[in-house]
């Protein structure tokens, strides 16, 4: 009996001795950090942003980031109505995302300004972001903003140039414009200085919404307008196969600012890269996400523009287009 007495207290002494082994064998997990979150506050919708969106994850993978791997990606789509950016860019703020992506034009870049001074904002845009008052110098932007600018809006009479040079014949022109931009204003001035020393008579066409499209096209043959110059805006860039087939179907010569339109079949585009743009906003985003401070990032100008010439519209539209705006073009499309 008693030696039984002494085995089991052996026993016990022995899964006492082990209790505390166990518990330092097995201490905590360390909890992963947090994924970092961008909000990208998109003016057009997904479909019409597929490339600049693949642009931009570009520009992100080269500085470092895969969504899904270490970067996650909440997009707000505001399907063209400018009216709904400012809503959009105050509920990424309240989510509190680690930076704001305000690409595809001024709007979007004003919106995200108006809903937060402390989370970074990467926007893109073709407008002079200083003429806006986004920022206040290029070489350092100072407070919560930097970003991408390229050439959209800056060309916009040289659009007007290559068309009367596609079309000589043409002696009354026509200007799209979105008359809610920011830039709405400096653009007409532009072409309307612009049109005066090429001799021609420009009719501005204001719209304000993708509805308004068919009455100014409409219009056109009233105003025996013989060409159409589409001004930079988010409204127009990202309804590039809408104002093609618009074009086609009143037969009338047109520039826009975007290559898809020349691929979706206008005649011409001249515009700023904007899968330069965007990619280099990826890079940009990628750098913030890194530790960079936007104040000390400096607003890089895309100052590449590209030429597209769509020739098999120009043959049904009966126009001769010169050999030497061929051989300018970065791409004929025959």
């Amino acid at each position: 009996m008693r030696s039984m007495r002494r085995r089991q207290f052996m026993s016990l002494l022995g899964g006492a001795a082990a209790w505390p082994l166990a518990g330092r064998a097995q201490p905590a997990r360390a909890q992963p950090p947090a994924m970092p979150v961008i909000g990208y506050l998109g003016p057009g919708t997904p479909a019409a942003f597929v490339s600049r969106v693949r642009a931009f994850r570009q520009g992100l993978e080269e500085a470092g980031y895969v969504e899904g791997r270490n970067v996650a990606i909440e997009f707000r789509w505001a399907g063209g109505q400018h009216d709904q950016l400012p809503a959009l860019a105050a509920d990424l703020a309240a989510r509190a995302v680690s930076v704001i992506v305000a690409p595809g034009g001024a709007p979007a870049g004003l919106a995200a300004k108006s809903a937060t001074t402390t989370i970074p904002i990467v926007f893109e845009m073709g407008a002079d972001p200083i003429a806006i008052g986004v920022v206040t110098s290029l070489s350092r932007p100072g407070g919560n903003l930097t970003g991408v600018s390229s050439l959209n809006v800056e060309v916009t009479p040289k659009r007007l140039d290559l068309l009367r040079e596609a079309v000589p014949t043409a002696k009354v022109v026509a200007a799209l414009i979105n008359a809610t931009s920011p830039t709405a204003a400096s653009q007409v001035t532009e072409l309307e200085a612009a049109a005066a020393g090429f001799g021609l008579q420009l009719h501005v066409l204001r719209v304000s919404a993708d509805r308004e499209f068919d009455a100014a096209f409409a219009s056109l043959r009233e105003l025996r307008a013989g060409a159409l110059v589409i001004a930079s805006d988010t409204l127009f860039a990202t309804r590039s196969e809408q104002l093609a087939a618009l074009t086609a179907r009143h037969a009338i010569p047109a520039i826009h600012q975007s290559r898809d339109f020349a691929i979706a079949g206008g005649l011409m585009s001249y515009g700023g890269s904007f899968v330069e743009s965007h990619r280099q906003t990826g890079v940009y985003t990628g750098r913030i996400l890194k530790g960079a401070k936007p104040a000390d990032l400096p607003v890089q100008q895309v100052t590449k523009v590209e030429l597209f010439v769509n020739l098999k519209t120009a043959k049904a539209l009966g126009i001769a287009v010169p050999l030497p705006l061929l051989g300018r073009a970065d791409e004929v499309i025959e």
